[in-house]
């Protein structure tokens, strides 16, 4: 079995905006520098939320993407 490329999970899934967002922020506050947070969303505002929180911070999108109604996002804590 391989490992998972990410260090943190976060299910934000039925929350609506700006609660994903919120949330991500504090789970990524918890993890050491280089390390990786995995969010699941559905809210569809989480989009632009994401793409405009990691342009203004130091962390880094690794990957965004939908699966169905489902929005994930894995972020490498700056």
């Amino acid at each position: 079995m391989t490992e998972p490329l990410w260090d943190a999970q976060l299910d934000a899934c039925g929350l609506n905006c700006p609660l994903p967002l919120l949330k991500a922020k504090q789970a990524l506050h918890k993890l050491e520098s280089g390390k990786v947070l995995k969010v699941v969303a559905t809210d569809a505002g989480s989009q632009r939320d994401f793409k405009v929180f990691v342009e203004q911070s130091d962390h880094q999108m690794l990957k965004s993407f939908s699966d169905g109604d489902r929005y994930i996002y894995i972020i490498q804590r700056g």
